[in-house]
């Protein structure tokens, strides 16, 4: 499995505080069989995003677990004016590796014409946004037509495999199981943050998504569609949306 949304890095967010925590969590990832783990350290306002530094600290990890996990920078992009504008100037700065795709958070609170259209901008640039956990968003929560009009603007959605064994609470489960149903999911990853409350485990997600939607396409979520984010190629998984989902999402 590949996880393309882990805050293992230590002291640089509100992921690990020291260097055995990172250790410990990369540890717990390759026993749950992930071989590949992208570190995405926060970029917003309170956590400042220096590639240089971070990509230092990711060899050094790199060097501490041994081959095993591989490990990729990447970046817990928060959709902002500061940092739509750094990335339309140097795309590659926030993006998984040295590839195409770029983790993207959203507000709880706003989805403007506006950011719209800047996401439409980043896409222009060439970027292929990937909206981190939107069954976790509160706006999204209770408007999942705003997720159906993200993957038309051509985004990607990641879901947090934990959230779909209740780890976020029911309103979260029940939008993941949704996208789901609704065959509107591209990748699960784990978000992890620490050993603990937030460990690297998407085997757990792996398995409630296979009861549900089958093992092919449980395996295109945690292995498949994430491979080929990593190597930069197009995700060989491509979820068709339902029909009836936009007319069943203005409804709930």
């Amino acid at each position: 499995m590949v996880d393309i949304h882990c805050h293992v890095l230590p002291n640089v967010d509100d992921g690990p505080k020291d260097w055995n925590v990172a250790e410990e969590m990369c540890h717990i990832a390759a026993q749950d069989g992930i071989t590949h783990i992208v570190a995405t350290p926060h970029s917003n306002d309170e956590f400042a995003y220096d590639r240089g530094a971070l990509r230092a600290k990711l060899t050094r990890l790199q060097t501490v677990c041994g081959e095993w996990p591989m490990l990729t920078l990447g970046c817990d992009f928060h959709f902002s004016y500061e940092n739509v504008s750094a990335a339309l100037g140097d795309p590659n700065r926030f993006s998984i590796g040295n590839t195409q795709y770029l983790l993207v958070e959203f507000s709880d609170f706003a989805l403007s014409l506006p950011m719209r259209e800047a996401l439409a901008r980043l896409v222009h640039a060439g970027l292929v946004p990937i909206v981190t956990h939107p069954e976790r968003n509160l706006l999204m929560q209770q408007n999942h037509e705003l997720i159906l009009k993200l993957l038309d603007l051509g985004c990607l959605v990641q879901v947090t495999a934990s959230s779909l064994t209740g780890r976020w609470g029911d309103a979260a489960r029940a939008t993941a199981l949704w996208l789901l149903k609704n065959d509107a999911v591209h990748v699960l990853a784990t978000d992890a943050h620490d050993p603990v409350h937030r460990p690297p485990i998407l085997s757990a997600g792996r398995d409630a998504a296979a009861k549900l939607c089958g093992q092919d396409v449980a395996r295109a979520l945690v292995d498949d569609n994430p491979r080929a984010i990593v190597s930069g190629e197009m995700v060989p998984y491509v979820p068709n949306v339902k029909k009836g989902a936009r007319r069943e999402a203005r409804s709930l």
